[in-house]
């Protein structure tokens, strides 16, 4: 088995991660530390292409997959977080459902824009009740057969990407009736930015992704046109699904490089600081704790390539995307950690890139499925009863 890439996912790995260091790098902490959203490396991110990779030339993508995607999200996290999760909100929960659910008016409608990084497209799915319990939902959106619209209620949280002044739509999860057994029947639908009684919260004060925009929106009478329906009735709680097994190959990887932008810093550290007469690197204590914290990214960056090459292949990797996401994140954490021990006082300063990575670390093992979720997808991948 080659782990090797080949020349183009290599040249691309290599593009972006010289785009982190000499364009992200230089500009993030100031922007960080003002929480304000990073709109001219946005701009720049949608003139590479980055917003287009998975999509095919005929939307305005780059024809990849999620392979590439992942490398470029790795590489971005290995910088800041911020930036990543922005690109991995916008393409896995803005554009890709509408790319596997849309109509082809739909596709036509939104795609362009969205792969080209002139708009961004949010998911609406967690509410205040909800959390992991995703199946909760209680939005509700009734079709008023005599205009022809969704009449949309409800509030939804913690929404990435729902409120930057290029955000151009949020596909929310509603209620849309009863099923046969008497369970909620779950359907998602796209509201455009500005319509009448959907609000924008003010973006959240976060422990971490200071840069990136989240929000509280809320749903008062909202009207939609009936078209806007994206997907089956009643199949959008299945249809997220499955868009979240694949956000969890994205997320993966971007703890990936979060974990790994943690070494490099630590090792650069290691090895200029100096304490009883030589660098503290020497000190096997030191040392050590680098090594594992190599051994974590390092097999993190094996989970997540796997999960990707089963996806790209079009074979089962629902297990396998879980177990990545599961352990990269806890990597992530522990890294952190790590990295800002190994800098002690100075990793407790935000000039420093690691007091940056410990805070945005901690979310990694809450979005898009908690750790403990994970755990529970994986048992019941194994055949254990539920």
């Amino acid at each position: 088995m080659d782990h090797r890439l080949d020349e183009e996912y290599e040249q691309l790995r290599r593009t972006v991660a010289e785009f982190a260091k000499d364009v992200i790098a230089p500009a993030i902490g100031d922007l960080y530390e003002k929480h304000e959203f990073p709109y001219t490396i946005i701009r720049e991110m949608g003139r590479m292409g980055l917003f287009g990779l998975p999509f095919p030339e005929e939307y305005g993508g780059m024809g990849g997959d999620y392979l590439a995607l992942g490398l470029v999200l790795e590489e971005l996290a290995r910088v800041d977080s911020s930036v990543a999760i922005t690109l991995e909100a916008a393409v896995s929960l803005g554009a890709m459902p509408i790319y596997r659910f849309g109509t082809e008016e739909q596709k036509q409608t939104w795609l362009p824009k969205l792969t080209s990084g002139e708009m961004l497209g949010a998911f609406g799915l967690t509410e205040p009740g909800g959390g992991s319990d995703a199946g909760a939902t209680r939005t509700t959106a009734r079709l008023d057969e005599a205009t022809g619209e969704w009449v949309i209620n409800g509030g939804k949280c913690f929404i990435t990407n729902s409120g930057t002044d290029i955000t151009g739509f949020v596909t929310v999860t509603a209620v849309t009736g009863t099923k046969g057994g008497g369970g909620k029947e779950i359907s998602t639908i796209i509201v455009p930015a500005g319509t009448k009684g959907f609000t924008v919260a003010p973006p959240y004060s976060k422990v971490g992704w200071n840069c990136s925009d989240t929000r509280e929106l809320s749903f008062t009478d909202v009207r939609v046109p009936a078209e806007n329906l994206l997907g089956e009735r009643g199949r959008g709680y299945a249809q997220f699904l499955s868009i979240l097994d694949e956000g969890r190959v994205a997320i993966a990887a971007l703890a990936t490089g979060l974990a790994q932008g943690c070494v490099d810093e630590s090792v650069r550290y290691a090895g200029e600081r100096e304490a009883f007469g030589r660098p503290i690197g020497a000190n096997q204590a030191i040392a050590f704790k680098l090594a594992d914290m190599e051994l974590r990214a390092h097999n993190s960056r094996l989970g997540w390539r796997h999960a990707a090459s089963l996806l790209v292949h079009g074979e089962g990797f629902k297990k396998e995307a879980a177990l990545a996401k599961l352990y990269s994140s806890e990597s992530a954490v522990d890294n952190a950690r790590d990295a800002t021990q190994i800098h002690g006082g100075y990793g407790f300063m935000n000039e420093f890139p690691v007091a940056r990575f410990w805070r945005d670390a901690k979310i990694l093992e809450i979005g898009e499925g908690t750790s403990e979720v994970q755990r529970m997808l994986i048992a019941r991948e194994l055949g254990l009863p539920r």
